[in-house]
């Protein structure tokens, strides 16, 4: 059985590490994928029928997501017993990348010929003792060197045979089987497409073994021309933090000291200039027992040896800090213990003790370690979020770097190697092909946390990276290099540009943020609606209508971009959630608090709904849509009542029917007019981030005629406890022609003289109906696909098209 998934240009649309993640999550899928068709569909894999079956029969789609097992080395059924061997084929087609799996079941003979190929398949045997073809054209990242001794994972494997030219061995393999005569078996081989064009690459089982995993990336360069490859260059840092911290009995005495000299000078051979960077909280200098305070001595005698960074004075997380003065005065204690003690203060780089107030962002860390430290670079765990630890990227805040930071299977707590938690043999499997191994694989720089006492007593720090160095030159080309943090900061963002731009969550959605986030700071604080625009469709009216409901509250206006604050869709993001949360009132003790906030400019921004959905993921979204042609004409009047001069000089119809070659501030005009309009684009990207039971779309034109009908939706849309009747509350003025807020005494409170309804001239009209009659098409299927009733101008616009 066979399914296919086809990745598009990976390369341009994705990071390139990013590609090699989802690729090898891809296959794992493939894997549940195709084991779901082989008994679901009832299409099976028998020899006979294999040898009468076309190539065009091995594509198989699937039609929905579907929920599946894994099992070690191989795949589970239902009743979660193991099924059936796989066949993971990899092969690149005019920049599509296919993967194809084969599952035999359980009646299949143990031999087949696949139809048409000059390829035989052995299957549901068990292997051991895996070698690397040294000769293999595919090998990039691999080395063959080795002898991988030892079973394979699984007793499912299929290897292949064949005496045409075509196919050559990449790993080789013995089986397990009592009556092995010692001859290898390959166990993935790449097919060069000399029999019919098409370069190949399979895998004769799933990637549970990690050598399997080795060979992926390397068949991913090689099919992909290069397209899909990493560099061999790999930084790593490693970070001892914690230094003159922790219990007697944990930390180190002077010969962990010497051993920590000798290991660094030994990792210099092969990483050149390799130094241990070492965090430190002086208020716990000379805390242990004499010895370990010998320790201390010694390693201050070899202060010029290592790299060094500071953590706090007392080591307390810096987000208990509310008052910024006082923070940086914990700073300067440590920083007078390092002058004092010859320390270097200069490296710009630091860590925070739990990585608190790192992410979520506490401003008053920030800018007390630009004050105290001149801290350029920082690293964290935390961001996006702890796990999965494969998504850890960096950005930048207020000038300052934030580099992912990796763990390594290393905890204050594992200090001796028979203690370690699952055995000694579960920290040699995460080091050896392990999950440290392919985080240096996967990540061309790797910051790891070690503490002070991975350092002492059985050393294990040191014994880990001594045995992955061992390990990664045993088995890979990999170019160990490292840097200090400054450069290692400036060069991360040299390979991955669009990380520094940070993408801001809610603290609340993840324990850990919680937890390590201000006491004095609240998710309440933060808007339950979003009333995203567009602008000149009627949102204005609608905000004013929202700001009369008792159990509503409204954000304080923007002194930069009137009462709008515009956060998700402008400069202002940068400044962090911090800034954003002071536009709202403090919450009371009532359940009924529900703040919102209305940016017109939301709506048709390129990253306002993605910025918005990170931070606000629960957060109801209404959008007030009018008729097109009528928004456009509103724009430019509107900008004519603003006295901007491209609008006084040109006419209307001169302005949407302007070239790509006319004036730029034209061009820009014209698209301020034009581009909120596409409604079904903008609208599209909304719901790629929210849930369409989250999103209101509200007749601009209803809102104009009856208004009172559209809140009494709104309020049934967000769950309000107290319904008001704003047939009571609003009145219609027949001087502005628009109904307007309802005072004592009969008086009335209108929008100003710009808001109101006019129309463009005929000839503009017809332009525009043109122009914008696809993307009505496309808005009413959109609006149909969400359950929303067509606004009336769009019902009428759609009749007029027929």
């Amino acid at each position: 059985m066979l399914s296919v998934l086809r990745l598009r240009r990976l390369v341009r649309q994705v990071p390139l590490q990013t590609s090699f993640i989802f690729l090898f999550l891809l296959c794992i899928l493939s894997v549940f994928l195709s084991s779901y068709f082989l008994y679901a569909v009832k299409r099976k894999l028998e020899p006979s029928l294999a040898a009468g079956r076309s190539a065009d029969d091995l594509y198989v789609t699937p039609s929905r997501p579907l929920p599946f097992l894994s099992g070690v080395g191989g795949t589970l059924s239902s009743d979660g017993s193991r099924t059936d061997p796989v066949v993971l084929v990899l092969t690149w087609k005019k920049c599509v990348l296919y993967i194809f799996v084969f599952i035999a079941n359980e009646k299949s003979l143990l031999s087949a010929q696949l139809k048409g190929f000059p390829l035989f398949l052995h299957s549901n045997l068990g292997l051991k003792d895996c070698t690397v073809n040294p000769k293999s054209p595919l090998l990039h990242v691999t080395r063959a060197r080795q002898v991988f001794s030892g079973p394979l994972p699984g007793d499912d494997w299929t290897v292949f045979q064949s005496n045409h030219s075509t196919y050559e061995p990449v790993l080789l393999a013995k089986t397990r089987s009592a009556e092995s005569t010692g001859l290898m078996h390959t166990s993935v081989v790449q097919d060069l497409g000399l029999h019919d064009g098409i370069q190949r690459v399979l895998f004769g089982h799933n990637l549970s073994f990690w050598l399997h995993k080795l060979v992926f990336v390397d068949a991913l360069s090689f099919l992909t021309a290069k397209r899909l490859s990493l560099s061999l260059e790999r930084f790593i840092l490693v970070d001892i933090d914690d230094i003159f911290v922790g219990k007697e009995g944990t930390r180190m005495k002077v010969a962990d000291v010497k051993a920590l000299v000798e290991t660094q000078n030994e990792l210099r051979r092969s990483i050149p200039d390799f130094t241990f960077n070492l965090g430190f909280s002086g208020k716990f200098f000379h805390a242990g027992t004499d010895e370990e305070d010998r320790g201390d001595d010694l390693l201050l005698s070899y202060v010029d040896e290592f790299w060094w960074f500071p953590h706090m004075w007392s080591h307390m997380q810096p987000h208990r800090f509310h008052n910024q003065s006082v923070l940086a005065e914990q700073m300067m204690l440590n920083r007078r213990f390092a002058e004092d003690h010859s320390i270097p203060t200069h490296l710009g780089y630091a860590v925070a003790p739990h990585h608190s107030g790192v992410y979520p962002v506490h401003i008053q860390l920030y800018e007390a370690w630009k004050r105290v430290w001149d801290i350029r670079v920082t690293s964290t765990e935390e961001y996006p979020h702890l796990k999965p630890a494969r998504f850890r990227r960096g950005f930048i805040h207020r000038g300052i770097r934030v580099l992912p930071r990796q763990t390594c299977g290393l905890f204050t707590h594992t200090i001796f190697h028979k203690d370690y938690p699952g055995g000694p043999q579960e920290l040699e499997r995460i080091i050896d092909g392990g999950e440290l191994f392919l985080t240096v694989l996967l990540n061309p720089i790797s910051i790891f946390m070690t503490h002070l006492s991975n350092y002492g007593n059985d050393r294990l720090g040191l014994f880990t990276f001594k045995r992955l160095l061992n390990f990664l030159l045993t088995w890979t080309h990999l170019k160990l290099q490292t840097l200090p943090p400054l450069q290692l900061g400036n060069k991360y963002f040299q390979l991955f540009p669009s990380d520094a731009e940070p993408l801001w969550q809610d603290p609340c959605e993840d324990k850990r943020h919680k937890d390590i986030w201000s006491k004095e700071k609240t998710c309440d604080r933060f808007p339950k609606l979003l009333l995203i625009g567009p602008q000149k469709t009627g949102a204005m009216a609608l905000y004013l209508f929202l700001g009369m409901h008792p159990d509503l509250s409204s954000n304080y206006p923007s002194k930069e971009t009137f009462e709008e604050i515009q956060f998700f869709s402008s400069h202002s993001y940068h400044r962090g959630i911090d800034w954003y949360m002071e536009y709202f009132p403090l919450p009371s003790n009532s359940s009924s608090d529900y703040y919102f906030e209305k940016s017109a400019s939301y709506f048709d921004s390129d990253v306002a709904a993605a910025r918005a959905a990170a931070l606000l993921p629960r957060a109801r979204i209404i959008t007030v849509l009018s008729d097109p042609v009528e928004r456009a004409f509103a724009w430019y009047q509107h900008q004519r009542a603003h006295a901007d001069p491209v609008a006084l000089k040109y006419s209307f119809h001169d302005v949407i029917t302007a070239s790509h070659n006319a004036p730029v501030k034209l061009q820009v005009l014209q698209k301020r007019c034009l581009a909120p309009g596409w409604y079904a684009t903008h609208l599209s990207r909304w719901l790629e981030h929210y849930h369409h039971d989250q999103i209101l779309v509200v007749d601009g034109q209803t809102l104009k005629t009856d208004p009172a009908s559209v809140m009494e939706k709104i309020q049934t849309f967000l769950g309000l406890e107290n319904q008001v009747d704003y047939h009571k509350t609003l009145a219609f003025d027949p001087k502005k022609g628009f109904w307007c807020q309802l005072l004592d005494g009969g008086k009335t409170k209108c929008l100003g003289k710009s808001k109101g309804q006019r129309y463009p001239d005929k000839q503009s009209q017809v332009f525009l109906r043109n122009y914008y009659r696809d993307g009505n098409i496309q808005l009413s299927k959109l609006l149909y696909k969400m359950g929303q009733v067509l606004p009336g101008w769009l019902r009428e616009d759609l009749l007029n098209i027929r």
